[in-house]
């Protein structure tokens, strides 16, 4: 496994600058958000729609911008370091959108895929279960055939924002097998169907983004079948490495530490202060230097899961270190929705930190992938 420096070519740098100026006159004011997770904006995604920013990986002749990994991952950091709300349009656009341009059908495709370019649909992931953590291939939904269409029972976790999404990609056992990772399949329901119940689970703050999910004899029809039946375990690893190397894997607390810096008395900063920033701002730099070859080599051809992996990994320690680190060299009691930007900030990002690890794979399963792929 190598990792090699990558420069910003002039015309990325200008990208950069362009989401700049964008983001001084376009950004919704209220708190920024501590990464992905922030808030769900449709009216702002529809702005970034406009000028080309979401779907920028998507084909033209689907109604994306056949620009380039590199290209998408200049504007996700600027997105993700202003605290923009950028959840409404997220999954779809990092994730959604290239599974069905690698399994989807070419009629999933014309009719997808446009509208996620256009920022008109909101996705969320039906992977997690009750009782499953990290363990995937223990799902217990399962889909019956039923005439033209599939039967769709079970009951899926931790599903950020379906509440507020379209759709979300759901997989669950389509046939028994005597190795649980085959007779897995992978379908795109309607979070609006019939027989859909969402449950929220609410953060010890009482804000709401997971959700339960339970499908109760849900219809899905063969033309939602993602991908071929039986082939859900290739699809959804395959898939994962989609979301595990990007710059929501690191700068979820960039926004805090921001505000740190921001709310120092006539902009000196104390001893302690110092050099808490200056440890985190040289890791957040070496990890984005990891996390932009990781893009370089997608541009290239190349198919770093492996490294995506360890990306992933490093970059959610050190964002739960920096909440850590923040917390503890302001040695401050802060209360949610109350005080300053930057105490704010802080009582949200303790109160999620603990995710940082979870979502998209835990510690335990990245370090099983690294450590297979560098044998």
């Amino acid at each position: 496994m190598h990792f090699s420096t990558t420069v910003l070519s002039p015309d990325e740098l200008a990208l950069r600058e362009e989401l700049r100026d964008f983001l001084a006159t376009e950004l919704p004011e209220g708190l920024p958000g501590l990464g992905m997770a922030n808030s769900h904006n449709r009216d702002f995604s529809k702005k970034l729609a406009a000028r080309g920013w979401i779907g920028m990986a998507i084909p033209e002749e689907y109604g994306g911008h056949s620009r380039t990994a590199v290209d998408r991952f200049i504007v996700t950091e600027e997105l993700l370091s202003a605290g923009a709300p950028i959840s409404a349009h997220f999954v779809a656009d990092r994730q959604t959108a290239p599974t069905l341009l690698r399994f989807g059908t070419e009629e999933q495709r014309r009719w997808f895929l446009p509208r996620i370019a256009a920022g008109e649909l909101a996705f969320a992931l039906g992977m997690s279960e009750p009782d499953a953590g990290s363990d995937l291939a223990s799902v217990r939904t399962t889909a019956t055939r039923d005439g033209d269409g599939w039967v769709l029972n079970g009951t899926k976790v931790w599903t950020s924002g379906a509440h507020l999404c379209d759709y979300f990609v759901v997989l669950c056992r389509t046939s028994p097998a005597e190795d649980r990772h085959e007779g897995l399949s992978q379908l795109i329901v309607d979070l609006h169907a019939p027989g859909v119940t969402i449950s929220p689970i609410p953060f010890l703050n009482g804000k709401h983004h997971f959700n339960q999910v339970v499908l109760d004899q849900v219809f899905v029809p063969d033309e939602r079948v993602l991908g071929e039946v039986g082939s859900g375990w290739h699809q959804v690893t395959s898939e994962l490495a989609y979301e595990r190397s990007g710059p929501d894997r690191f700068l979820s607390p960039f926004t805090l530490l921001r505000a740190l810096v921001a709310e120092q008395e006539a902009g000196h900063l104390s001893d302690d202060v110092a050099g808490a920033v200056g440890t985190l701002v040289a890791e957040f730099w070496s990890i984005r230097q990891l996390s932009l070859h990781v893009a370089r080599t997608i541009d290239d051809g190349g198919a770093p899961a492996v490294e995506a992996a360890l990306v992933k990994d490093i970059g959610t320690r050190f964002e739960q270190k920096a909440v850590e680190l923040v917390r503890k060299v302001v040695d401050a009691e802060v209360t949610p929705d109350q005080g300053t930007v930057f105490e704010q900030l802080l009582a949200e990002a303790v109160l999620t930190s603990p995710t940082f690890t979870l979502r998209g794979g835990t510690t335990e399963v990245l370090r099983s992938i690294a450590a297979k792929g560098i044998r």
